[in-house]
C-alpha cells in the first residue's frame, strides 16, 4: 500500500502486468518443475515482482509449461491490488502454450477437444484448467526464444529447475 498526501493508505496503482513462465523436465516424462515471474507495472517501471516455483515427481515438459502458466496467472489474480481489467502479457518459450492459447484452444473446444486430425488433445485437463483460469482477463500470449539471453526467461528457467530439484533425488 502506498500513502496519499493526507496519510491515508491507498492501494497501489498499476498500469499492466507481465508473467514470464517456464517448465523443465528431467527425462520426458520424469521429474519436472515450473517457474513463474509476475511483474506489476507502473508505466515502464516494475512496481512489484514475485517469483514462484514448484514441481512434480512424474510429469512431462509440456505439462510443466502449462502448469507454469496456470500458476502464474492464478497467483497474479489472487495478489493484492490486482485489477482484472488491466492487460496481462504472458511470455513463454513454449510454442505449445503460446500457439495453444492464441490460436488452437477455441478450435479444440469447437471440435470436442479434438485436434485438426481428429486426435484427442493431449493434456486436456491442463488446457481446460488454463482456459478457466484466464476467463475474464485481457491476456496477450507472447513467445520468447528460450536460452537466448532473455534475463526474465533465463530466471524463469532457473525457477523451474529449482522447483524440479526436490524430485530429482527421489527419482
Amino acid at each position: 500500500m502506498s500513502a496519499s498526501d493526507n496519510g491515508i493508505a491507498m492501494p497501489p496503482s498499476y498500469t499492466d502486468y507481465s508473467i514470464h513462465t517456464d517448465g523443465a523436465c528431467s527425462g520426458n516424462p520424469g521429474p519436472g518443475g515450473w517457474g513463474a515471474i509476475i511483474i506489476h507495472w507502473d508505466g515502464s517501471n516494475p512496481a512489484h515482482r514475485q517469483e514462484h516455483c514448484g514441481g512434480l515427481p512424474a510429469t512431462t515438459n509440456n505439462q510443466m509449461e502449462l502448469t507454469a502458466a496456470i500458476h502464474g496467472i492464478g497467483l497474479l489474480a489472487t495478489s493484492e491490488g490486482f485489477d482484472p481489467a488491466l492487460p496481462i502479457k504472458v511470455h513463454s518459450d513454449s510454442e505449445y502454450v503460446v500457439l495453444g492459447m492464441s490460436t488452437r484452444l477455441e478450435k479444440w473446444k469447437a471440435n470436442g477437444w479434438r485436434t485438426s486430425d481428429k486426435k484427442p488433445v493431449k493434456n486436456r485437463e491442463l488446457w481446460e484448467k488454463l482456459d478457466q483460469t484466464v476467463q475474464g482477463l485481457d491476456i496477450e500470449w507472447l513467445w520468447t526464444k528460450g536460452h537466448a539471453g532473455n534475463l526474465l526467461n533465463e530466471r524463469a528457467d532457473a525457477l523451474a529447475r529449482e522447483g524440479m530439484d526436490p524430485f530429482l533425488a527421489a527419482a
